[in-house]
Formats: C-alpha cells, structure tokens, sequence
C-alpha cells in the first residue's frame, strides 16, 4: 500500500525550538510522529472510515503546525539538539561499612533526576522513565516522556521534568504536559523552578531564565563553564560552575557577589539562609547567600557528585565519586562514613530519618538514616534490602498530542479561554470566581486563538493559575 508522508520541522537557531512533526497516511491510517530533532520522537495512529477522511485529519493536523510556524524539511538536514550527560566514574567503596538500604528500585537506566516528596518519591532516568514510587518502596506510577530526563525539580506541589530534548514536563496533571520550551542553542545541565519561573544551567557557563508563561526573560554568562548548579529563592538566582558560585539578582538586575570554590561544583544544595557547593576536589562547601562568604566546608575522599542537608542544615550529607555516602555535623565534623552498596550517589534528599540517593546503576535507595540504624551499620548489622519489583499491571502516563473534546464542561471543570494580548496568545480563565486578568500555565503545542478549554482545576501562584487535572476542548 503507498503512503503519503509530510515532514515538517520548527527551529530557529538561537530560538526556542527545535522540534519535528511527521504526518503519514497509509489507506484509511493516519501516524503522527514528533519530537525533538534527531530523536526518535513519539508516535500515535489513528484509523478513519475512509480514505478520505484520514487524507482530511491528516491536512488537519499539518495545517495547524504550519499555522504555528512548521515549515517542511528534509529530514536529517538540521543537527540535532547538543546533549551533554554527566560523564562520572564510580570506584569501590574504602569505607568499612555499608550503609543501611532498606530498599531499592531499579529504573533500568543511568539517572540522575530524583524528588522526594512528602506522599512520595520521584526518580527519572536517560531513556524517559519517570517513576513514582511510596516511601515504603512500592511502585505506585510510570511517566513515559519523549527523551531523558535531566533533572527533576518542584515547585510547591507541582512537579517538573527537564529532558534532553530541550522540554520541561509537567508532571502535575493527569497527563505530563509540556510547560517550557528551553532555547536550541542551549546545551541543558541544570535547571530549578520557583514560582512558575524556570532557570537554566547549561554547559557553556550561561544562566538563562524564563518566566511562567515560556517566555525569556534574563541571561546572565558567569566566569566559568559546566554550570551544575542552579538554585532560587526570593532574593537571588545561585549559579555554580567550574570557578565557584555566583548569585545574581532574582530580576536580572546584576551580579549580586561571587565565590571561588575549592573546585569545579558538581551539585549545589540551598536552606533558607545557605547555599551548598559539592566539587570536584572533594568538599561540599557551605556560602552565606547574603554575602557568598564560605561559612563551613565538609571534607570527603573523593570528588562529591551530590550532596544534601537535614532541615535548618543540622546535617550535611554527601555522596562522592567512590560509592561512599557521608554525614557531617552543621560545623563540618564528620560524623560516618558508609560504601552505598550500589555505586555512587548522583542526586539525594533526606526526609524523616531517611536518605534517599539515585546512583550510578540507575537505582533509587533509601538508607535508615537514624542514629540507631547507623550504629548498627558500623558495627556490622544491616538490613537485607527489599530489592521492589515494577507491577506488570502499572499505569503508565505520556505526554498527549491532542485533547479530548466535550460539548458541556463537567460541573468541577474551569474553563478557560485562548486570546490574542500585543501580539502574544495568552490563556485567562473565564468562570466565575477566578480572576479573568491572571494568565494560566497551559500547554503551548494545543493553544487555538479563540479556543475555550476545560480543566479540572487551577490553583494560584504569584498572579497566574496553573493546571492540575485533564484538559479538555470545549466545542
């Protein structure tokens, strides 16, 4: 049987896009693939009565990408999006002891990305998987997302995915969507959301952010490059890379002060009043974000890839490139030394007496972080580690492509409407009770000027609503 297939591509260089669109029709069959440049992309098929029909839904959906600015291409003629992965080596624990794992899952592939939260945990890893698991280990969910995962990070209640294709998913609502659009020339390292604004480490040094709505606000280049660090708060953006820390103004408005570090920095941690800086010279260094002075350092054995603190900063941990966990008193005493049993820690997070790290097999731990639990670990006693196994039957969540459409909006639902403001297509919610001036965060690739949609729910944040819950098109 021929097929009839259109290829279109959207990317600008330096601009915010570097995605494609693929549209065959086979007889009564219709594929849509699209993704990032040079990956393999997600494909969905639908199938038609008649030839005719799948030849229209077809034209449909091309006509709506070159609305947006697709154009056609040739497929591999454009480069694909620059991907940076950490590149890390992970020794043998010399520490005597291991470290209490009450359990492990294995995601199946190097991760980085991990969040814990308090009703469950996050992980992420470089073939896309996002899994959510209970504190006790079961396996509660699986998000699918189009290519792997950079990073996780949370904003509040709302969760975020950065991928290497350059997108950052929502994971929030029933469905992933995608919030951001992070520009093609910008190699991605790190990324931090707070208050719906995203900002952006990358590999060349740069600090980019944007705001709520996907759209660039400020960018700032700092003295050094491989910037692994990036954190926010009220006051300051806190940038660390290969020559130290450098806190910039929330608004852009400058440099605020500037730290050399003792090394590159690997991973950066913030408390209400620090900020940590785990480098590649074997220290997590602690640094005041009024004046970046250095307040404590933590030695280690070998170079820190991730580090962590207990609430207030009342301990330090770190994991360091020889499959070692640490513990440090506030005023840097070391407190324990443990191997982590399965490589090293690349991301941790402590909650209620427990540490759990993300390691260089691609298995999300949680250790029994209590005195009594370490004692005993020292001296030999550990747990055997419930090695938690994925349920065949788990549902799986991927980012969707289209909407359902309903004639009426159901009696929780909110709807909420596409407008043209100075050029820009803004979202503003248009039932009662809400405030109609507030723009929503809302998917870019399903906005149609005009269009009303229906979502379960908002909640506010900073002058703007965000989605929780399905969407739906309003006829």
């Amino acid at each position: 049987m021929s097929s009839d297939t259109t290829y279109l591509e959207l990317s600008q260089d330096g601009g915010g896009a570097h995605k494609f669109y693929e549209v065959v029709v086979a007889g009564t069959t219709v594929t849509v693939r699209y993704g990032r440049i040079g990956a393999a992309g997600q494909a969905q098929t639908s199938t038609f009565p008649t030839v005719e029909k799948a030849r229209a839904a077809a034209a449909k959906k091309v006509g709506e990408k070159v609305r947006k600015g697709y154009a056609p291409a040739v497929r591999g003629g454009r480069a694909a999006r620059a991907v940076t992965r950490r590149q890390v080596t992970s020794a043998p624990s010399t520490a005597r002891a291991v470290a209490p794992v009450l359990w492990r899952f294995r995601t199946g592939a190097a991760a980085f990305g991990i969040h814990i939260g308090e009703d469950r945990c996050w992980v992420g890893n470089q073939s896309g998987d996002v899994y959510t698991l209970g504190h006790d280990g079961e396996v509660l969910a699986r998000y699918r997302l189009p290519d792997g995962v950079k990073c996780l990070v949370a904003d509040d209640f709302w969760i975020y995915a950065g991928c290497d294709d350059g997108t950052v998913y929502d994971l929030s609502s029933k469905l992933p969507f995608a919030a951001y659009e992070i520009a093609s020339d910008v190699d991605i390292f790190w990324l931090d959301i707070r208050e719906g604004v995203l900002n952006v480490a990358d590999r060349d040094g740069g600090l980019t952010v944007i705001d709520h709505e996907d759209e660039y606000q400020w960018s700032r280049r700092s003295t050094g490059a491989h910037a692994w660090m990036v954190r926010r708060d009220e006051r300051a953006v806190y940038h660390g890379h290969a020559r130290g820390v450098t806190a910039y103004a929330q608004d852009g408005g400058g440099e605020l002060w500037h730290t050399p570090t003792n090394g590159s920095v690997l991973f950066g941690w913030q408390e209400d009043h620090s900020v940590y800086a785990g480098t590649h010279h074997n220290v997590v260094q602690r640094l005041s974000k009024v004046s970046g002075a250095i307040e404590a350092t933590y030695p280690c054995d070998s170079a820190v890839y991730s580090c962590a603190t207990a609430p207030g900063g009342r301990y330090v941990f770190a994991g360091d490139s020889a499959s070692s966990v640490y513990c440090f008193a506030a005023d840097g005493t070391r407190l324990w030394k443990l191997g982590t049993g399965g490589g090293s820690a690349l991301s941790m997070q402590y909650l209620d007496e427990k540490l759990y790290m993300v390691t260089t097999d691609g298995s999300l731990v949680c250790v029994d972080a209590t005195e009594a639990a370490i004692a005993a670990a020292q001296s030999g006693t550990v747990p055997v580690p419930l090695d938690v196994k994925s349920a065949a039957a788990l549902p799986t969540y991927a980012p969707s492509a289209t909407v359902r459409t309903v004639a009426t909006p159901p009696a929780s639902g909110i709807v909420v409407e596409c407008v043209q403001e100075a050029g820009r297509l803004r979202v503003h919610v248009v039932s009662g009770g809400y405030d109609p001036t507030w723009n929503v965060q809302f998917p870019r690739h399903i906005r149609q000027p005009g269009a009303r949609y229906v979502v379960e729910a908002l909640s506010p944040a900073s002058g703007f609503y965000r989605v929780r819950g399905e969407i739906q098109r309003l006829l």
